[in-house]
């Protein structure tokens, strides 16, 4: 997990582009979405959190976004609500 204050706007671009980072999340409420959800570039960039996976976010224990991933949200919910 890469904290968007500690990397460069740069840094963060090169990072992209390599394929380093696939999804972006907000730190507080604990959700992770793709880079091209809405929600998720309105964040602030204190907030803002960026994993290489979902396999990374899950296991920071993030829940996916109910915009953009709206099919692995729904198994998330049916999971959590068993």
């Amino acid at each position: 997990m890469i904290q968007h204050i500690d990397i460069t706007d740069s840094d963060l671009r090169s990072t992209i582009k390599l394929k380093e980072i696939c999804f972006g999340g907000n730190r507080n409420l604990k959700i992770y979405g793709t880079l091209q959800c809405k929600s998720g570039k309105r964040l602030k960039r204190e907030n803002r959190v960026f994993f290489l996976s979902e396999n990374e976010a899950t296991d920071n224990g993030f829940r996916p976004c109910g915009h953009c991933m709206k099919t692995e949200y729904k198994k998330w919910i049916y999971l959590t609500t068993k």
